[in-house]
């Protein structure tokens, strides 16, 4: 065998092991933040001995303004494939122990490789952010890199699910790339998201802002809503996304995995009654009604710090995963807002793409009032929901708990909007608006002429509650299918969803349609 194969050999073992092995000194910075390497987020993650790495070697090729001696194995970004679960998944983490973790050229073109990947072999894409921003010494060739990437974050969406963990910085433009995907999960106390730093805001508007009062947990799981899913550390985070990845189909073309059911599907929920108060103005939490209906009482919440008036997030009924859109009375009453109306119908949208039923829980008052919420276009983003429910083509169910005024009953799926099954239990008020609201409009001349004004009012207003409390206008024409005991609803549920596994629904031929955004 000639002596220079083994040579070169030798020397492409070196490398990869210098690679591998990473610098000590970086290494050893990254743990004392209380943060793992690049590599040993991939190792938690990934079923253990899955990951093949891709591109180990490649490295930066630019050498303008100093950066010939800064060459190094895998450029700040090491991406490959592996398995969670038993299932394939493609997977990129930024290394912040090589060049900061910064994008350059190749650093872009490997998660733009690893992108277009997963997309094309139908599995989902998990990218692990830990990055000072942009490499400017690149010049114009990162911002093709990173044109690239938002590209491909963009024709991958709604073909596999995309997950993004914000696990260190995630500076400049290319925040843009997790914004393009259906999940962000932040670390808190590591984890910022921002496009300006606060050097550049101080210069030019004169503000004093750290890093984590710009774009920290808090602000985007709180204030901005671009967090999905906040996490303690690192192995919280790792864990979390495969969670959720248990909910989810491996592409848009099959369906959410079943796994054996560890609940009985026949079991009643007795203790429905001592949750849910029958008086409409009376909180609850309306997530101890999802867990006592799903199996195991396993819910995983999406968006849980943000628009709480809304509830959002995924469990399973008889093994199979659905998605659950419900008013949360204990706040805002549950009545919906410009930020709850951009949550719900996101995540509606989402459940469409890959297959999952949807179920809505409503107890809605109405939309909140307010000059405010005008100014904001409560009229735009309210539309929203609206435009995501008439497009899905998933299993549609809808329960009524306790009351649905107005428009916002329509928001949230009724069967003229979609729905393909409507319950609703005994005590379910459905009208235009509240009784006293609708007295005082419908009755107002009649009450100031009236002898005794309060006396009137009480009077219509208990002809207007005979007329629209409990189920009976509703079924009687066909609003809903059936009215149902609170006790009963699990069951119902799974026997309406086993019905509609295999609807099929057809659509007017289109290129899409343009959604309220």
């Amino acid at each position: 065998m000639p002596k220079s194969y083994n040579e070169v050999r030798k020397k492409l073992l070196d490398m990869e092991i210098h690679a591998l092995q990473g610098d000590a000194k970086a290494v050893e910075k990254q743990h004392q933040g209380g943060k793992w390497t690049a590599r040993e987020r991939i190792a938690k993650l990934l079923d253990r001995g899955s990951f093949v790495e891709e591109f180990l070697l490649a490295e930066t090729q630019k050498t303008d303004f100093g950066m010939a001696k800064k060459k190094a194995p895998t450029d700040g970004v090491v991406t490959g494939y592996g398995k969670i679960d038993g299932r394939n998944v493609y997977v990129f983490a930024q290394d912040r122990t090589v060049l900061a973790g910064t994008v350059g050229s190749v650093h872009g073109e490997k998660i733009a490789y690893a992108t277009a990947t997963a997309r094309k072999t139908g599995v989902p894409l998990i990218g692990l952010y830990d990055s000072v921003g942009a490499r400017i010494q690149e010049g114009l060739d990162v911002t093709r890199a990173i044109g690239t990437m938002f590209y491909q974050n963009s024709i991958t969406s709604g073909v596999v699910p995309q997950i993004s963990a914000i696990m260190g910085p995630c500076i400049g433009v290319a925040a843009y790339c997790p914004a393009l995907t259906d999940f962000i999960f932040m670390v808190k106390d590591t984890s910022q998201m921002f496009i300006t730093g606060p050097p550049v805001i101080k210069e030019v508007t004169g503000e004093d802002v750290t890093m984590e009062q710009l774009g920290g947990w808090k602000i985007h799981a709180e204030k901005s809503g671009v967090a999905d899913v906040v996490c303690s550390g690192d192995e919280d985070c790792l864990e979390q996304i495969r969670t959720l990845l248990s909910f989810l189909p491996l592409n848009c073309g099959e369906p959410p995995p079943r796994v054996p059911p560890d609940d009985d599907p026949g079991r009643t929920l007795d203790d429905l009654d001592a949750i849910v108060p029958w008086e409409p103005k009376k909180t609850y939490d309306i997530r101890k009604v999802i867990q006592r209906i799903v199996d195991g009482g396993k819910f995983f919440e999406i968006k849980a710090r943000f628009a709480r008036n809304i509830v959002v997030g995924f469990g399973r009924l008889d093994g199979r995963t659905v998605g659950f859109v419900a008013n949360q009375p204990m706040f805002l009453g549950g009545s919906l807002d410009v930020d709850c109306s951009d949550k719900a119908s996101r995540f509606i949208r989402f459940c469409d793409a890959f297959q999952i039923p949807i179920i809505t829980l409503v107890d809605v008052p109405g939309y909140l009032p307010g000059t405010k919420q005008e100014q904001n276009g409560i009229i735009r983003h309210g539309a929203k929901m609206l435009y995501a429910y008439a497009e899905a083509t998933v299993p549609k169910l809808t329960l009524y708990l306790r009351k649905g005024y107005g428009g916002a009953k329509q928001a949230m799926c009724t069967r003229e909007m979609g729905a393909d099954q409507v319950f609703v239990w005994p005590g379910v008020e459905l009208a235009v608006m509240g009784g006293s609201g609708a007295v005082n409009v419908i009755y107002r001349r009649e009450i100031e002429q009236a002898a005794d004004p309060e006396k009137m009012r009480q009077q219509k207003l208990e002809e207007y509650s005979e007329r629209f409390s409990g189920p009976f206008e509703a079924v009687a024409k066909q609003y809903a299918h059936a009215a149902i005991q609170p006790e009963q609803t699990r069951i119902r549920l799974i026997q309406a969803l086993e019905i509609f596994r295999n609807k099929k629904e057809d659509r007017p031929y289109r290129k899409h349609g343009i959604t309220p955004v």
